[in-house]
Protein backbone atom coordinates (compact mmCIF):
# COMPACT_ATOMS: atom_id res chain seq x y z
CA UNK A 1 0.00 0.00 0.00
CA UNK A 2 1.15 3.52 -0.77
CA UNK A 3 0.34 6.82 0.88
CA UNK A 4 0.73 9.14 -2.10
CA UNK A 5 0.50 7.02 -5.26
CA UNK A 6 -1.48 4.14 -6.76
CA UNK A 7 0.20 1.41 -8.78
CA UNK A 8 -1.73 -0.81 -11.19
CA UNK A 9 -0.55 -3.64 -13.37
CA UNK A 10 -2.98 -4.89 -15.99
CA UNK A 11 -1.61 -7.24 -18.60
CA UNK A 12 1.51 -5.79 -20.13
CA UNK A 13 1.01 -2.21 -18.92
CA UNK A 14 1.90 -0.79 -15.53
CA UNK A 15 0.30 2.46 -14.40
CA UNK A 16 1.53 4.80 -11.70
CA UNK A 17 -1.00 7.36 -10.50
CA UNK A 18 0.05 10.37 -8.44
CA UNK A 19 -2.69 10.18 -5.84
CA UNK A 20 -2.97 13.42 -3.89
CA UNK A 21 -5.84 15.04 -5.83
CA UNK A 22 -6.78 17.34 -2.94
CA UNK A 23 -3.44 19.16 -3.41
CA UNK A 24 -3.30 18.70 -7.19
CA UNK A 25 -0.81 15.84 -6.77
CA UNK A 26 1.91 18.09 -5.37
CA UNK A 27 4.91 15.95 -4.47
CA UNK A 28 6.84 15.61 -1.23
CA UNK A 29 9.59 13.34 0.06
CA UNK A 30 7.12 10.51 0.67
CA UNK A 31 5.90 10.60 -2.93
CA UNK A 32 9.44 10.65 -4.29
CA UNK A 33 10.33 7.62 -2.18
CA UNK A 34 7.18 5.76 -3.22
CA UNK A 35 7.71 6.58 -6.88
CA UNK A 36 11.23 5.16 -6.75
CA UNK A 37 9.93 1.97 -5.16
CA UNK A 38 7.14 1.63 -7.72
CA UNK A 39 9.58 2.04 -10.61
CA UNK A 40 11.89 -0.61 -9.16
CA UNK A 41 8.99 -3.07 -8.81
CA UNK A 42 7.72 -2.46 -12.35
CA UNK A 43 11.24 -2.73 -13.74
CA UNK A 44 11.58 -6.18 -12.19
CA UNK A 45 8.12 -7.36 -13.31
CA UNK A 46 8.79 -9.29 -16.52
CA UNK A 47 5.11 -9.15 -17.51
CA UNK A 48 5.12 -5.35 -17.65
CA UNK A 49 6.25 -3.99 -21.01
CA UNK A 50 5.41 -0.27 -20.68
CA UNK A 51 4.55 2.18 -17.90
CA UNK A 52 2.11 5.11 -17.88
CA UNK A 53 2.52 7.95 -15.36
CA UNK A 54 -0.50 10.16 -14.63
CA UNK A 55 -2.34 12.01 -11.89
CA UNK A 56 -5.65 11.42 -10.17
CA UNK A 57 -8.14 14.24 -10.20
CA UNK A 58 -7.86 17.47 -12.18
CA UNK A 59 -4.07 17.86 -12.29
CA UNK A 60 -0.99 15.93 -13.33
CA UNK A 61 1.30 17.47 -10.71
CA UNK A 62 1.32 21.00 -9.32
CA UNK A 63 4.97 20.86 -8.25
CA UNK A 64 6.36 20.70 -4.73
CA UNK A 65 3.93 20.44 -1.82
CA UNK A 66 3.60 23.68 0.18
CA UNK A 67 3.63 21.93 3.56
CA UNK A 68 6.80 20.09 2.57
CA UNK A 69 8.35 23.40 1.48
CA UNK A 70 7.51 24.89 4.88
CA UNK A 71 9.51 22.05 6.43
CA UNK A 72 12.54 22.20 4.17
CA UNK A 73 12.90 25.95 4.72
CA UNK A 74 14.15 24.98 8.20
CA UNK A 75 16.42 22.14 6.96
CA UNK A 76 20.19 22.34 7.05
CA UNK A 77 22.26 22.23 3.87
CA UNK A 78 22.94 18.51 4.49
CA UNK A 79 19.24 17.76 4.90
CA UNK A 80 18.35 19.76 1.80
CA UNK A 81 21.04 17.96 -0.16
CA UNK A 82 19.62 14.58 0.89
CA UNK A 83 16.11 15.58 -0.23
CA UNK A 84 17.23 17.05 -3.56
CA UNK A 85 19.50 14.08 -4.29
CA UNK A 86 16.56 11.71 -3.82
CA UNK A 87 14.56 13.76 -6.35
CA UNK A 88 17.47 13.83 -8.80
CA UNK A 89 17.89 10.07 -8.43
CA UNK A 90 14.20 9.46 -9.11
CA UNK A 91 14.26 11.58 -12.25
CA UNK A 92 17.29 9.72 -13.58
CA UNK A 93 15.71 6.35 -12.75
CA UNK A 94 12.61 7.40 -14.68
CA UNK A 95 14.67 8.69 -17.61
CA UNK A 96 16.86 5.56 -17.73
CA UNK A 97 14.00 3.11 -17.09
CA UNK A 98 14.54 0.17 -19.49
CA UNK A 99 10.89 -0.01 -20.57
CA UNK A 100 8.97 2.68 -22.49
CA UNK A 101 7.38 5.32 -20.28
CA UNK A 102 4.42 7.52 -21.19
CA UNK A 103 3.28 10.63 -19.34
CA UNK A 104 -0.48 11.09 -19.46
CA UNK A 105 -0.78 14.79 -18.60
CA UNK A 106 -4.27 15.54 -17.36
CA UNK A 107 -4.29 19.19 -16.34
CA UNK A 108 -1.62 21.33 -14.70
CA UNK A 109 2.04 20.28 -14.70
CA UNK A 110 4.04 22.91 -12.84
CA UNK A 111 7.66 23.05 -11.67
CA UNK A 112 8.83 19.61 -10.65
CA UNK A 113 5.69 18.17 -12.23
CA UNK A 114 6.98 19.39 -15.57
CA UNK A 115 10.22 17.59 -14.79
CA UNK A 116 8.36 14.33 -14.13
CA UNK A 117 6.86 14.33 -17.60
CA UNK A 118 10.09 15.51 -19.25
CA UNK A 119 11.90 12.44 -17.94
CA UNK A 120 9.38 10.15 -19.68
CA UNK A 121 9.84 8.87 -23.24
CA UNK A 122 6.55 10.06 -24.73
CA UNK A 123 4.26 12.78 -23.40
CA UNK A 124 0.58 13.19 -24.28
CA UNK A 125 -1.27 16.14 -22.77
CA UNK A 126 -4.90 17.05 -22.77
CA UNK A 127 -5.67 20.27 -24.61
CA UNK A 128 -6.46 22.09 -21.38
CA UNK A 129 -3.16 21.28 -19.67
CA UNK A 130 -1.03 24.15 -18.37
CA UNK A 131 2.71 24.19 -17.81
CA UNK A 132 5.18 26.40 -15.99
CA UNK A 133 8.69 26.54 -14.60
CA UNK A 134 8.09 29.18 -11.99
CA UNK A 135 10.85 28.42 -9.48
CA UNK A 136 12.57 31.79 -10.03
CA UNK A 137 9.43 33.52 -8.73
CA UNK A 138 10.26 32.25 -5.24
CA UNK A 139 14.01 32.67 -5.48
CA UNK A 140 14.80 29.11 -6.56
CA UNK A 141 15.77 27.39 -9.83
CA UNK A 142 14.48 24.28 -11.68
CA UNK A 143 17.70 22.50 -10.83
CA UNK A 144 17.06 18.75 -10.66
CA UNK A 145 14.66 18.82 -13.59
CA UNK A 146 16.90 20.97 -15.80
CA UNK A 147 18.72 18.11 -17.61
CA UNK A 148 15.43 16.65 -18.81
CA UNK A 149 13.74 19.92 -19.76
CA UNK A 150 16.80 21.08 -21.72
CA UNK A 151 17.02 17.75 -23.57
CA UNK A 152 13.39 18.05 -24.61
CA UNK A 153 13.13 21.71 -25.50
CA UNK A 154 16.70 22.76 -26.31
CA UNK A 155 18.65 25.42 -24.47
CA UNK A 156 17.02 28.42 -26.16
CA UNK A 157 13.47 27.52 -25.09
CA UNK A 158 14.64 26.42 -21.66
CA UNK A 159 16.33 29.80 -21.15
CA UNK A 160 13.06 31.57 -21.93
CA UNK A 161 10.86 29.59 -19.58
CA UNK A 162 13.42 29.08 -16.81
CA UNK A 163 14.10 32.83 -16.62
CA UNK A 164 10.61 34.25 -17.11
CA UNK A 165 8.71 31.62 -15.12
CA UNK A 166 5.74 32.23 -17.41
CA UNK A 167 2.88 29.76 -17.80
CA UNK A 168 2.06 28.24 -21.19
CA UNK A 169 -0.56 25.96 -22.69
CA UNK A 170 -0.46 22.49 -24.24
CA UNK A 171 -0.23 23.83 -27.77
CA UNK A 172 2.88 25.80 -26.87
CA UNK A 173 4.31 22.82 -24.98
CA UNK A 174 4.02 20.78 -28.17
CA UNK A 175 5.62 23.53 -30.25
CA UNK A 176 8.74 23.60 -28.05
CA UNK A 177 9.03 19.81 -27.84
CA UNK A 178 8.05 19.39 -24.20
CA UNK A 179 4.95 17.45 -25.25
CA UNK A 180 4.77 14.93 -28.09
CA UNK A 181 1.03 15.06 -28.71
CA UNK A 182 -2.05 16.95 -27.58
CA UNK A 183 -5.48 15.35 -27.33
CA UNK A 184 -8.92 16.59 -26.28
CA UNK A 185 -9.60 15.59 -22.66
CA UNK A 186 -12.17 13.00 -23.79
CA UNK A 187 -9.65 11.50 -26.21
CA UNK A 188 -6.61 11.40 -23.93
CA UNK A 189 -6.90 7.73 -23.00
CA UNK A 190 -7.58 6.68 -26.58
CA UNK A 191 -4.37 8.39 -27.66
CA UNK A 192 -2.42 6.70 -24.87
CA UNK A 193 -3.84 3.32 -25.89
CA UNK A 194 -2.89 3.97 -29.52
CA UNK A 195 0.73 4.61 -28.54
CA UNK A 196 0.80 1.63 -26.17
CA UNK A 197 -0.35 -0.65 -29.01
CA UNK A 198 2.59 0.54 -31.12
CA UNK A 199 5.05 -0.01 -28.29
CA UNK A 200 3.74 -3.48 -27.43
CA UNK A 201 4.13 -4.59 -31.03
CA UNK A 202 7.89 -4.06 -30.78
CA UNK A 203 10.52 -6.32 -29.24
CA UNK A 204 10.99 -5.57 -25.51
CA UNK A 205 14.77 -6.04 -25.63
CA UNK A 206 14.97 -3.89 -28.77
CA UNK A 207 13.07 -1.12 -26.97
CA UNK A 208 15.42 -1.29 -23.98
CA UNK A 209 18.47 -1.17 -26.24
CA UNK A 210 16.92 1.66 -28.25
CA UNK A 211 16.54 3.69 -25.07
CA UNK A 212 20.19 3.05 -24.20
CA UNK A 213 21.16 4.13 -27.71
CA UNK A 214 19.26 7.38 -27.30
CA UNK A 215 20.87 8.05 -23.92
CA UNK A 216 24.44 7.37 -24.93
CA UNK A 217 24.95 8.29 -28.59
CA UNK A 218 24.35 12.07 -28.24
CA UNK A 219 27.38 12.26 -25.94
CA UNK A 220 29.69 10.31 -28.25
CA UNK A 221 31.91 11.48 -31.06
CA UNK A 222 31.89 9.52 -34.32
CA UNK A 223 34.97 7.47 -33.45
CA UNK A 224 33.21 6.16 -30.34
CA UNK A 225 29.71 5.92 -31.79
CA UNK A 226 30.76 3.77 -34.77
CA UNK A 227 32.09 0.76 -32.81
CA UNK A 228 29.40 1.11 -30.15
CA UNK A 229 26.49 1.04 -32.62
CA UNK A 230 28.06 -1.70 -34.77
CA UNK A 231 28.52 -3.92 -31.72
CA UNK A 232 24.97 -3.27 -30.56
CA UNK A 233 23.31 -4.27 -33.82
CA UNK A 234 25.58 -7.30 -34.25
CA UNK A 235 24.69 -8.48 -30.75
CA UNK A 236 20.97 -7.97 -31.30
CA UNK A 237 20.97 -9.83 -34.63
CA UNK A 238 22.18 -13.03 -32.94
CA UNK A 239 20.00 -12.61 -29.83
CA UNK A 240 16.88 -14.80 -29.41
CA UNK A 241 14.65 -11.76 -29.87
CA UNK A 242 16.50 -10.59 -32.96
CA UNK A 243 16.39 -14.05 -34.49
CA UNK A 244 12.65 -14.33 -33.81
CA UNK A 245 11.99 -10.85 -35.17
CA UNK A 246 13.85 -11.44 -38.41
CA UNK A 247 12.30 -14.91 -38.82
CA UNK A 248 8.78 -13.56 -38.32
CA UNK A 249 9.41 -10.82 -40.88
CA UNK A 250 10.72 -13.26 -43.48
CA UNK A 251 7.94 -15.75 -42.77
CA UNK A 252 5.29 -13.00 -42.89
CA UNK A 253 3.90 -13.68 -39.42
CA UNK A 254 3.66 -11.75 -36.18
CA UNK A 255 6.57 -12.16 -33.73
CA UNK A 256 5.91 -14.17 -30.58
CA UNK A 257 6.19 -11.18 -28.26
CA UNK A 258 2.92 -9.79 -29.65
CA UNK A 259 0.93 -12.83 -28.54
Amino acid sequence: MHETILVESAGRVGRIWLNRPDVHNAFNSVMVRELRGALAALRDDAAVRAVVLSGRGRSFCAGADLNWMREIVRYSYAQNLEESTALADFLHELYAFPKPTLARVNGAAIGGGTGFLAACDIVVADAGARFGLSEVKIGLVPACIAPYIVRRTGEGRARQYFLTGERFDARRAAEIGLVNDVAPPAGLDAKIDEILALLLSSGPEALAQCKELLRRVPGMDFTEAGPYTAEMIARLRISPEGQEGMASFLEKRKPKWTE
